[in-house]
């Protein structure tokens, strides 16, 4: 019997070293075969953001193709009323000198128009592309941490908007701002402070139902206060230069849904960041002595 004992021993080593090493073997695999399905997570994950920003763009596209044909068609009227003119003077034998003055005056009117026109549309279209530009690089900074819901940015003819939920970005029934608020407006303050040309209007919005206590006193008062106090961080926190910022209130009004269940009342209670181009940008571009200008 005592010889026995190790001849077993000795068979069964070989089986239970071969059952071991199986073992290890199946729990690598498993461990390949979860991280393979992260990255496949992570991939379709970036699928859908490139998937979001491709329907944006071509939004976008049709939109300007479609404000590219309406200038091309002024542009053909302006050109066929001038090839008209320039016919009936063809078709005139005398001319006097003040008659010659005045139709060159007015050719020289066509003239500058259709270069205005081409200025307006480079302009258009360069706004449009800084907009879409700007949406991009919003979605791709905001997008980590935060829930669809919370967060929605739109481009809306010459602005982006930026539609952020009230419980992301305050205390219940406060203007006071949330860790997570601050760390989202830092991100929108980088983007921003490196487009010299835009301001930033902060909107902020409540849902009807009245609210009043020793600091509020009721949701006209709530709203400016939370806007303000976006605008505050923006400046305090993150330098974000005064002179391009704005605060307004807007109350219970201007509401996106009903505001006859709580889900309704959850999309009212926002607030609205635009990010618009400077309004003496307008007024150049409404200038007709700047119609002459090289369109750059």
């Amino acid at each position: 019997m005592k010889l026995l004992a190790p001849i077993a021993a000795t068979l069964l080593l070989p089986l239970l070293l071969g059952s071991c090493v199986t073992q290890k073997k199946y729990l690598a695999a498993q461990d390949d075969l979860r991280k393979a399905n992260e990255q496949l997570h992570a991939c379709n994950e970036q699928k859908d953001l490139c998937n979001s920003d491709l329907n944006i763009c071509r939004t976008n596209l049709t939109g300007k193709q479609d404000q590219i044909s309406l200038l091309n068609n002024q542009i053909t009227d302006c050109r066929g009323q001038r090839d008209k003119q320039l016919t009936q003077v063809g078709d005139l034998t005398v001319l006097s000198k003040g008659a010659n003055d005045n139709m060159n005056q007015t050719l020289n009117q066509l003239q500058d128009k259709d270069r205005y026109i081409q200025m307006l549309l480079a302009a258009k279209n360069k706004a449009d592309s800084i907009n879409l530009a700007l949406a991009i690089n919003l979605k791709g900074v905001l997008k980590e941490g935060l829930d669809d819901k919370d967060v929605d940015i739109k481009v809306d003819k010459t602005v982006v908007y930026i539609n952020l939920s009230d419980k992301m970005l305050y205390k219940s029934g406060s203007y006071e701002l949330t860790p997570k608020a601050k760390d989202v407006l830092s991100k929108i303050a980088s983007i921003v402070q490196s487009r010299p040309e835009v301001d930033l209007m902060v909107e902020g919005y409540t849902d009807n139902n009245p609210i009043t206590n020793n600091c509020i006193m009721d949701n006209w008062d709530l709203s400016v206060k939370r806007a303000t106090s976006v605008v505050r961080t923006l400046q305090r926190d993150y330098n974000v230069d005064p002179n391009k910022l704005i605060a307004a209130g807007r109350g219970e009004y201007n509401t996106l849904a009903s505001n006859a269940d709580d889900q309704g009342r959850a999309t009212n209670r926002r607030t609205r960041i635009i990010i618009l181009p400077r309004l003496n940008q307008f007024y150049d571009l409404l200038d007709p002595n700047k119609a002459a200008a090289p369109i750059k």
